[in-house]
């Protein structure tokens, strides 16, 4: 099923329920790719999900998206523009809005999936706006404490739990950057998984086993 004109360009797998409003599960795509990409993952997740897969804002030539530019430049190294995350982040949360009020979903069921860029924009969500989401699948990324709102560790993070992976070989994002968000996770209290596998920048298929069986238990 194809999008409604609201302000992500995005892809739409129904939920099977009919009596009552539906949960939700965005999936947010990483650097480079399209929302095609982690939609793929639609017909073997629980049917209740209403499964929206969003397209990242920024055009990069000569395909594909992104949530926010990274510079490889080797002279100047590495980095990211965490303005435009920023506002990426804030994007994302007005589109939550705009699809639930759109679709008639349950903003009290409001879960997300990131996969690298998609994952650090996915914690930079939740960590901001807690009161807007609750589960989050965190795929080879990490937490970028940049991108978060000030004062985010005063937020209510009660509702919030975490399903985070990486692979022992990610020769894009090192696994020691994702080892730091169950040590910041577990020191704001909230409730979390971490697990890591013999794979790259990718998602191998006991990784998907593993998220799946957890988001079929918190819905």
């Amino acid at each position: 099923m194809t999008t409604a004109p609201l302000s992500l360009e995005h892809i739409i797998k129904p939920s099977t329920l009919t009596n009552k409003k539906p949960p939700v599960l965005f999936l947010l795509h990483g650097y480079g790719s399209n929302e095609e990409d982690l939609f793929s993952f639609a017909p073997e997740l629980p049917e209740e999900l209403c499964i929206i897969a969003v397209r990242a804002p920024y055009d990069l030539q000569p395909y594909g998206y992104a949530w926010y530019a990274i510079n490889f430049d080797a002279e100047k190294g590495k980095w990211s523009d965490d303005d435009q995350a920023i506002e990426s982040r804030n994007k994302i949360v007005t589109f939550i809005d705009e699809a639930c009020n759109t679709y008639g979903l349950d903003k009290d069921q409001v879960n997300l999936l990131g996969f690298s860029q998609g994952t650090i924009l996915s914690y930079a969500v939740a960590l901001s706006y807690p009161e807007r989401v609750n589960n989050i699948i965190a795929l080879s990324g990490y937490i970028n404490e940049k991108i978060l709102s000030e004062g985010y560790s005063e937020n209510d993070l009660s509702k919030l739990s975490f399903y985070c992976s990486h692979g022992e070989v990610d020769q894009v994002i090192p696994v020691e950057w994702a080892r730091k968000a169950p040590k910041l996770l577990k020191r704001l209290g909230i409730d979390y998984v971490y697990e890591e596998f013999p794979a790259g920048h990718g998602v191998v298929p006991q990784n998907f086993y593993s998220l799946k069986k957890w988001i079929a238990e918190k819905i």
